[in-house]
């Protein structure tokens, strides 16, 4: 009751957000419950909420712990999400096409984002499964599928050579109409048309994983652009013929929306991977 008091009254706090396990429930409906009939809280103009989040289970179903039985310190399972995620950066060639500081730099993008990424993307009231082969996994919605679909994404305008800075992107749009004309331009212009929306969702109801199912929405819905119209186009030579720009704009869109998406979950996003 001191502790609310102080950060409603000597904190001026507005609105207080109290992070803790889902057994704490009872104990903060109380808290609240007091402050409010004794006047410490005003519901008019103060906002108090609890956001619990469940256990972390092991891949054995039970909470997750060392083999000992000891609690898993956050070191340890920061090392581990290196050294795996280096052994699939391996096993995918990627040290044979990146340099050594690129490999680094993918390694701890991949290691921290697949940790956070498994955590952020369940539903936080409820338990998960902690599994580095799952979370590690480049398909489904996981960190590493959504980290390599935005370096594919970069890549296009970087290997066709076309000009994405922002000086050049308002003069593309001022000489000519953007068309979007096939069903996945459609599809894809729509999916990023969700952003505002699924932003207020997430920040009022304080559901992270809402998020991570728009990143991994917008990422297939990609896919399945990239599968089925032409960014640019080549002859026989393997020379660039044609570039569409309006298709280009698209993929920059999608990943300016990633990107933002990525830093609000905490993800490091990188242009080769």
């Amino acid at each position: 009751m001191a502790a609310i008091k102080y950060r409603l009254h000597e904190e001026k706090a507005s609105q207080i957000i109290y992070i803790t396990d889902g057994g704490q429930a009872t104990h903060f409906q109380l808290i609240f419950a007091c402050a409010e009939r004794t006047g410490i809280l005003n519901p008019q103009c103060q906002t108090v909420r609890h956001v619990p989040f469940g256990v972390v289970l092991g891949e054995d179903g039970k909470k997750f712990k060392t083999r000992s039985g000891e609690t898993v310190k956050l070191l340890d399972l920061l090392n581990e999400g290196l050294n795996r995620s280096m052994q699939k950066l391996v096993e995918k060639g990627r040290d044979k096409v990146l340099t050594k500081e690129e490999l680094e730099k993918a390694q701890n993008s991949v290691a921290y984002g697949c940790i956070k990424y498994a955590d952020l993307s369940h539903n936080r009231i409820n338990e998960y499964m902690f599994s580095f082969d799952k979370m590690l996994d480049d398909k489904g919605n996981t960190a590493v599928y959504l980290l390599y679909t935005y370096a594919r994404i970069k890549s296009i305008a970087r290997n066709c050579g076309v000009d994405v800075s922002k000086s050049k992107i308002e003069a593309i749009f001022k000489l000519e109409k953007i068309p979007v004309e096939h069903e996945k331009e459609f599809k894809l212009t729509k999916a990023l048309l969700k952003f505002p929306d699924v932003i207020l969702k997430v920040s009022s109801e304080l559901f992270l994983h809402f998020l991570c199912e728009y990143c991994y929405e917008v990422c297939v819905t990609f896919t399945e652009f990239y599968d089925n119209c032409y960014c640019i186009e080549k002859n026989n030579e393997g020379k660039i013929i044609k570039v569409n720009n309006g298709r280009i704009l698209l993929c920059e869109a999608t990943a300016l929306i990633l990107e933002q998406c990525f830093y609000i979950l905490g993800l490091n996003p990188l242009q080769k991977i």
